[in-house]
């Protein structure tokens, strides 16, 4: 005789059965995601945010955030156009804008993307020589990023940044280029030197041309100098004297002196 158990249990299981495929039809999608349904493997549309239903066993979907997501590429060995090696690494800020696209046109859409930026990376960096690197950055990375951009724009992916973290150099290149900096400013401090000198000489050369026009100021040039040398307390004090003065004092012991010589020379003459 059959008992209870033996009786229900079919319908039990029946039940357990049924309950479990309609709860596999429910999915809830957040707002930041996107449910890409294909039906009998064939794309059917892109379904979210909320509640939405499938078909049991004949749909099926793939989950797909919306989210900009954060990609590190790894180091990079680059040979710039000056041949110096140096290691780079970069980060990528980008988000799937077409859920369809991202899970139809390729397989592992992260994968894809980190590979498309090392090779992006090596490819744009390889074109400029060290200096560019380290002193425009912001222009390589806009660079990068718009190659990234529209490479990747085929999987439904839109790349919002590329920044560029990293470039080392190792210990011989950094100490060669200590070098070169000190020489740089060496070379700028002697340049520096040599356009003083020029335009100090300049500048003397205007003023020795004004005062030889202008002999008073000389005279106050001269003045200003003796009440410089009095206000300081030196034990020696040494007087300019202009040349002019000097004749005026000479002249009279010169006239004497050609009077004497043409009297003698008046006496000779009556002997």
């Amino acid at each position: 005789m059959p008992t209870f158990v033996t009786e229900t249990l079919p319908y039990i299981v029946i039940g357990a059965i049924i309950i479990a495929v309609l709860l596999s039809a429910i999915r809830i999608m957040r707002e930041y995601e996107r449910a890409v349904v294909f039906t009998l493997g064939r794309f059917s549309g892109v379904k979210g945010p909320g509640l939405i239903i499938l078909v049991p066993i004949v749909q099926q979907l793939v989950r797909i955030d919306l989210r900009t997501l954060v990609l590190d590429v790894p180091s990079q060995d680059v040979i710039s156009r000056d041949n110096v090696s140096v290691k780079v690494n970069a980060v990528i800020y980008f988000r799937v804008v077409d859920a369809d696209k991202a899970v139809i046109q390729v397989e592992n859409f992260m994968a894809a993307t980190s590979q498309l930026a090392q090779t992006t990376l090596r490819s744009v960096l390889g074109k400029h020589e060290l200096d560019e690197m380290l002193a425009e950055r912001d222009k390589l990375n806009r660079d990068i990023q718009e190659i990234l951009d529209s490479q990747t724009d085929a999987w439904g992916i839109k790349v919002a940044n590329v920044e560029i973290k990293h470039v080392d150099i190792n210990e011989s290149m950094i100490r060669a280029i200590a070098r070169q900096a000190e020489a740089e400013r060496y070379r700028r401090a002697r340049i520096i030197g040599a356009e003083a000198e020029q335009q100090a000489a300049e500048k003397l050369v205007e003023a020795g041309e004004m005062l030889a026009r202008r002999p008073e100021s000389m005279q106050l040039r001269y003045l200003s100098t003796l009440q410089d040398i009095a206000g300081e307390k030196n034990s020696t004090i040494v007087f300019p004297v202009p040349v002019e003065f000097l004749q005026a004092l000479a002249a009279p012991a010169t006239v004497q002196r050609e009077t004497a010589s043409r009297r003698r020379g008046s006496e000779a003459t009556q002997a």
